[in-house]
């Protein structure tokens, strides 16, 4: 009986002690799944919704980096990474040629496509307005809604806009307003975010707005212009007249977290949620 013992004894072992040698002949991981640290993102609050989900998923597969990330707008983001106070930054606009020669060594780099929209209530009856209508209401020459066709409706137009330094506003005038030579209406209602022009024009019948076309939902209705809805088949073929890159930004050269966090918002998995979210993945813009 002891033989017998020792024999399921030596058979254990041996088995244990070849688990332990296959373990150590399995391929060992790759060098990204040994990443650690921390990034700290903020800027375009029209790209924050695909960084932050792409920061969670990334966190998912390296449970020893820590990302968090801020909006603030693509201006915040650009000046923020530029004087160091920020790893990375997030832009839904070009960067300036002032802002490269106040930090030279920006790197952008784009990772989605994305439009503007611009949106009133559910219940507002205009379904489309021409580039220059909506360049004359932005620009505070057409002020009341019977002008453009909602009758019986002797009512103010009330404008919402996004601060200075804002990306959204930035491609906005770009496309829409300064073709016509118009400047933005100095009483339109100012808002910080697209979420917050989201939820001002849901909740007021007579406000209009613009938006990233990312964050248009049901609260909101997309205005055609010219005729042509904001989608993103539309945006890719050049039928709708507005669209953007949208960028991440580092100080010189990523280092190698920065240059994996990019990589992956880049990859088929990142670009899935770039498209899952409402925006263009990079690739199929022609």
């Amino acid at each position: 009986m002891k033989k017998v013992w020792a024999a399921v004894i030596v058979v254990v072992v041996t088995a244990a002690a070849l688990g332990i040698a296959a373990l150590k002949t399995q391929t060992p991981e790759t060098p990204t799944s040994q990443l650690s640290g921390s990034l700290t993102i903020a800027g375009s609050t029209s790209l924050f919704p695909v960084i932050d989900e792409c920061a969670r998923l990334f966190m998912e597969r390296h449970p020893d980096v820590r990302i968090t990330v801020a909006g603030g707008g693509s201006g915040h983001g650009i000046k923020s990474v530029g004087a160091g106070n920020i790893d990375i930054g997030m832009a839904s606009r070009d960067v300036k040629p002032k802002e490269f020669e106040l930090y030279p060594d920006l790197k952008p780099v784009p990772v989605a496509m994305d439009s503007v929209a611009v949106v009133v209530h559910p219940e507002n009856p205009i379904e489309s307005l021409t580039l220059e209508q909506i360049a004359r209401v932005f620009g505070g020459e057409i002020r009341n809604w019977r002008e453009l066709g909602w009758e019986g409706e002797d009512v103010e137009i009330h404008v919402v806009t996004r601060e200075y330094g804002s990306g959204t506003r930035a491609t906005f005038e770009e496309h829409v307003l300064e073709p016509f030579g118009f400047e933005m209406f100095a009483g339109a209602l100012t808002k910080h975010s697209n979420g917050e022009i989201r939820a001002t024009v849901s909740t007021d019948r007579h406000a209009i707005g613009y938006i990233s076309l990312g964050y248009v939902d049901a609260s909101v209705r997309a205005l055609r212009i010219d005729g042509v809805t904001p989608t993103p088949e539309n945006v890719t073929s050049g039928k709708y007249p507005i669209s953007r890159k949208l960028y991440l930004i580092t100080k010189g050269e990523p280092n190698p977290l920065e240059k994996a966090f990019i990589e992956f918002v880049l990859s088929d998995e990142g670009q899935g949620v770039v498209e899952k979210l409402g925006y263009i993945r990079l690739e199929v813009v022609k």
